[in-house]
């Protein structure tokens, strides 16, 4: 068949890898060191020879699952757990799209509806070497609205259009014995933090952008929004493990 050599290189990748390939989505947790071999297979994925549409990795795989994942192996040990649930499929799976309403609207405009479709398309956690643990999510939310318009000549159009909003959040759950330091100064405008006091201190920071990211943006997006937990323990604190 004409595409039996790229099915034949399918097979020969990490099997994580080629269920990314093949259904562009997978939930899945590993140790540290158990993810390089993927990461290695899926830096294999052009030099395969993957040309067909359907089994041309997402932008985001190389442009920021693949830099999380060596961000956040770097600061854990080899026993700790790195969770990911990562979904590639897009916007317009079918489960991702809210209820339809209708909206009020002004003339010209005479009716409008809107829906939403949600799109948390990478969750990722992990067991950090100070045993404190970083979760974070990163979430389209896009807001589709279609509109029926009478124009001066009293002619009838139908238009639509939609808003993308990019939400990031983060949250760390401190180790019980963690020395803890509040910052001194607020985080940027863009983002905002909470903590909660219980057991283990857990610390939430949340950002907001219009647009989805562009030329690898999401990752620092998610760094600027990893910083503020961060704040919450001095430099240079020694490592602790959670009991």
């Amino acid at each position: 068949m004409f595409w039996r050599k790229q099915k034949a290189a399918i097979g020969r990748f990490h099997p994580l890898h080629a269920t990314l390939t093949l259904e562009q989505a997978f939930s899945v947790a590993l140790r540290r060191d158990e993810w390089e071999p993927v990461i290695q297979s899926l830096a294999q994925h052009e030099a395969a020879g993957i040309r067909r549409r359907r089994w041309r990795l997402h932008e985001r795989v190389p442009g920021t699952l693949v830099p999380m994942l060596r961000v956040l192996a770097a600061d854990m040990t080899p026993d700790g757990t790195l969770s990911v649930a990562a979904d590639m499929r897009g916007p317009k799976v079918p489960e991702k799209k809210g209820d339809t309403h209708p909206v009020p609207a002004r003339p010209p405009i005479t009716s409008m509806k809107q829906w939403y479709v949600v799109d948390p398309w990478l969750r990722m956690r992990a067991e950090l070497r100070d045993g404190s643990v970083l979760e974070l999510s990163v979430t389209d939310r896009i807001r589709h609205r279609k509109y029926r318009k009478r124009n001066p000549r009293g002619k009838i159009k139908f238009k639509s259009k939609s808003k993308t909003v990019q939400l990031l959040r983060v949250t760390r759950r401190l180790a019980k014995d963690a020395v803890v330091q509040r910052p001194e100064t607020p985080p940027p405008g863009r983002i905002k933090v909470q903590s909660k006091q219980g057991r283990r201190l857990v610390i939430r920071a949340s950002g907001k952008w219009n647009g989805p990211e562009e030329n690898g943006s999401a990752v620092r997006r998610i760094l600027n929004v990893s910083t503020e937990p961060f704040r919450w323990t001095p430099p240079g604190a020694p490592p602790r493990r959670s009991r």
